[in-house]
Order: C-alpha cells, then sequence, then structure tokens
C-alpha cells in the first residue's frame, strides 16, 4: 500500500511538472491577405482568424506549436472581393531568443471551406485548389498569466489556382497579427 501511494504521489508531481511545459489555448487575430502573381488591381483583404493551439516547450530554447485556425484570406478589387476561407493547421518550430520572445519557422497546410469568386476573373481563376501548403516566418511573445501575442506571415508554397500558362504562380500571402490565452 505504501509503494502504491509512492507511485501515485510521484505520477502527480511528473504530470505537474510535465503541464508547465504545455500550452493549450485560444487565439484571435486578424488577417492581412493577399494574392502574389494575380491580376492588377487587387488590394489586401482584412479578415479574422480564429482557432485552438496547442504547444510544448522542450527547453529554456526550443518548442513546437501547433494550431487549428479558421482563417479569413484572399484579396480585394475595385468591384468586390476574392474571399477564401481556409481551416489552416500550422506547425511551427519556436526559437526562444530571450524569455517569453520567440522566433517562429514552419509549414502550414490549409484546406479550403468556403470561396467567393467575382466574376471580373477569367474561367481560369474558378478552379481554386481545395488545399495548399504555406511557409511560416513569425515573432511571438509569451507574457504572464497565459497571454500571447504572435505576428506571421504565411507565404504560399504552392497554387491556390488549377495552373494554366495563364494563372501560374498565383498563391495565398498574408500577414496576421494575433492575441492568444493559454489555459495550462
Amino acid at each position: 500500500m505504501k509503494n502504491l501511494a509512492i507511485i501515485v504521489a510521484a505520477f502527480f508531481m511528473s504530470t505537474t511538472v510535465s503541464s508547465q511545459e504545455l500550452d493549450l489555448g485560444i487565439k484571435l487575430g486578424s488577417n492581412f491577405a493577399s494574392i502574389s502573381n494575380a491580376k492588377e488591381g487587387l488590394s489586401t483583404r482584412t479578415g479574422i482568424q480564429a482557432g485552438l493551439f496547442a504547444g510544448i516547450k522542450f527547453n529554456d530554447k526550443v518548442g513546437i506549436n501547433l494550431d487549428v485556425l479558421y482563417s479569413q484570406q484572399g484579396a480585394d478589387f475595385n468591384a468586390g472581393a476574392f474571399d477564401l476561407t481556409y481551416v489552416n493547421l500550422p506547425l511551427v518550430l519556436k526559437y526562444f531568443l530571450v524569455s517569453g520572445l520567440h522566433i517562429q519557422l514552419g509549414p502550414q497546410f490549409g484546406v479550403l471551406i468556403d470561396d467567393s469568386l467575382a466574376e471580373i476573373f477569367d474561367d481560369n481563376y474558378n478552379e481554386i485548389v481545395e488545399s495548399e501548403i504555406s511557409g511560416i516566418i513569425g515573432l511571438g511573445y509569451d507574457l504572464p498569466f497565459g497571454l500571447r501575442i504572435d505576428g506571421r506571415y504565411n507565404f504560399g508554397l504552392t497554387d491556390i489556382s488549377k495552373s494554366t500558362a495563364e494563372n501560374e504562380g498565383i498563391k495565398n500571402s498574408v500577414f496576421t497579427l494575433a492575441v492568444g490565452f493559454a489555459f495550462l
């Protein structure tokens, strides 16, 4: 019975110690999105980004973070908007420069859940690819009491439109500012 009590106490102490290195929380931010190599006259579209994040810090310098985010992207133009809505899964390596301040680097996988295409685009633009891969570079700060702030730039690595000679190289480009709150 004494051994069982020691094992249970050790389990709870190890869980407490390891949970201090875990992050789990919610995130909300603004996207400033555009589309590279598209027709002229497109401007930045402002949208929202919201979701959950989970992360683990391996030591004082290195951690990883995985988000599940609803993300409004696309571009605006004179006659309307080119709206793309994704569920994005960014997986970033966090390298801590000093206490709380870190740089972020990694891939992002996006699944298109909604698109609104304006009539102004050629028929070639109406075939949007249902998934995309982006690269991420960012800067963040983990504040006391679970608050998180970050800024990221997501640059498309894959075309968002089915490739033809006329629309090759059309990619998402998104700058995001977000705040979060970690429960753990």
